[in-house]
Formats: C-alpha cells, sequence, structure tokens
C-alpha cells in the first residue's frame, strides 16, 4: 500500500509517538486525522502540517466516529494508528492500601477498550474502500509495550492493558482477513515521550543506559520508520512487533 494521498487517523496524536507519526504520514503525502484530548497542543500541531484536527476520548464511541467521519470526508481512510494511551504506576498492595479499582479500569478502558473502539469503527469504514492492486483495503496499527511481556513492580494495569493490545492482534487480523485489512501491533520500549520526559534527568540517563543499543532512549521517528515500513509491506499481519533496542526489563 502507497501512503500518498490517502487518509489516516492517529490517535494520541497531538505528541509524542502519535505526533511522529503524524508529521511523518503527512511528509510522505498523506492526509492525517489528529486525534486526541490535548486539544490546544492538538490545533497546534493540526495548523502547523495543515491537517485537521478532532477531538476525541478513544473510550466513546460518538467521540470515535466523530474521528472516522472526519476521515472519511476527507477522502478515503485506509488506516489507524492507535497511539493513545496512560501509564500510572501503582502497586497492588502499597503503603495506601490496595491498588485503587477505578485506576486500573481507567487504564483498560484507555489503553484497551479504547483500542478495540478505535479499530473496530475505522475498520467498517475502511471495509468499503475499493480494494488496492494487492488486495488491501486498509491497515491497522496498534500500541502495545514491552511491558506486556516484561511488566515490572507497578505495572500491573498497564501491562495487563498493553497484554490485551497484543492478545487481539492475531485474532483481529484473522477477522478482517476477507475484507483485505491488516492489523499489527508496536510495542516499544523505553522512548522519549512526554511522560519520560516529565522525569529527572538522571532517572533519564539511566534509563537510556539500559538499553543494550542503541544506548539511547527510542525517538518518535524510530516508532513512525516501523509504521511506515508496516503500511507499505502488505505481509505483515498479525504480528506484534517489539522496537525496544534489545531491552527486557527487570523487576523496577
Amino acid at each position: 500500500m502507497d501512503i500518498k494521498n490517502k487518509v489516516f487517523i492517529v490517535t494520541g496524536g497531538a505528541s509524542g509517538l502519535g505526533a511522529g507519526t503524524a508529521r511523518m504520514l503527512v511528509a510522505e503525502g498523506a492526509s492525517v486525522i489528529i486525534a486526541d484530548v490535548q486539544d490546544e497542543a492538538g490545533r497546534q500541531l493540526a495548523t502547523e502540517l495543515g491537517q485537521t484536527y478532532v477531538h476525541c476520548d478513544v473510550t466513546q464511541e460518538a467521540d470515535g466516529q466523530a474521528a472516522v467521519d472526519a476521515a472519511t470526508q476527507a477522502g478515503t481512510l485506509f488506516g489507524l494508528i492507535n497511539c493513545a494511551g496512560v501509564a500510572p504506576a501503582s502497586r497492588i498492595v502499597g503503603r495506601n492500601g490496595p491498588h485503587a479499582l477505578d485506576l486500573f479500569q481507567k487504564v483498560v478502558m484507555i489503553n484497551l477498550v479504547g483500542t478495540f473502539n478505535m479499530s473496530r469503527l475505522a475498520a467498517a469504514a475502511m471495509s468499503n474502500n475499493t480494494p488496492e492492486p494487492t488486495g488491501e483495503r486498509g491497515v491497522l496499527i496498534n500500541t502495545a509495550s514491552v511491558a506486556a511481556y516484561d511488566g515490572q513492580i507497578g505495572q500491573a494495569a498497564y501491562a495487563a492493558s498493553k497484554a490485551g493490545v497484543v492478545g487481539m492482534t492475531l485474532p483481529v487480523a484473522r477477522d478482517l482477513s476477507k475484507v483485505g485489512i491488516r492489523c499489527v501491533t508496536i510495542a516499544p520500549g523505553i522512548f522519549g515521550t512526554p511522560m519520560i520526559f516529565g522525569m529527572p534527568q538522571e532517572v533519564q540517563d539511566s534509563l537510556a543506559a539500559s538499553i543494550p543499543f542503541p544506548a539511547r532512549l527510542g525517538r518518535p521517528e524510530d516508532y513512525a520508520k516501523l509504521v511506515n515500513s508496516i503500511i507499505t509491506n502488505e505481509m505483515i499481519n498479525g504480528e506484534t512487533i517489539r522496537l525496544d533496542g534489545a531491552i527486557r526489563m527487570g523487576m523496577k
């Protein structure tokens, strides 16, 4: 599938991995719907790139449908890249008692249910596309985390939500195979995102040093390069790809 002249939705597109992906897609000639709840940052990026921003809480059906509608109005929707997510930390039993149930539910709702919500709505729209010469009608690219495999202390909610994203990758790809829509997941390691940059510099340096090679934080453009490869190579399907510099996370 060629990227040029296609329309893509990027959730969490106002910052971090999503913003890096939006920039790559625009540079390749695509139109992008930047879907996020960070209205100011989203509008600024949309203005900079000459694209469209849509306020979108991925857990809400109406918001998700509004993003899909904006995409189909802009042209032919051929891809969804799900980058929206949260990563709070809490032990299952801590100093203040048991892990808050509402926090666990929030993380799963945004990271897992939100990913599924956007995927089903986008896939429904893409299923009506005229297929490419390859037979493709679209691609879903979801974001998990190495925490799905190497969850650390305090990451029960986050790891569970991302493991769910990994777990649904193959069945979603199989479900959509008859209509020519692929589903692929990326599991990033330690990336330089707003969440990481909010930590003390010495913590950032320590995290970067823990990566075998390259011994640096991942960058949004690294993620975007893999998104590009997935979109343009129709044989990549039903798989979760670790993007982590060979790191395997310790307990903490």
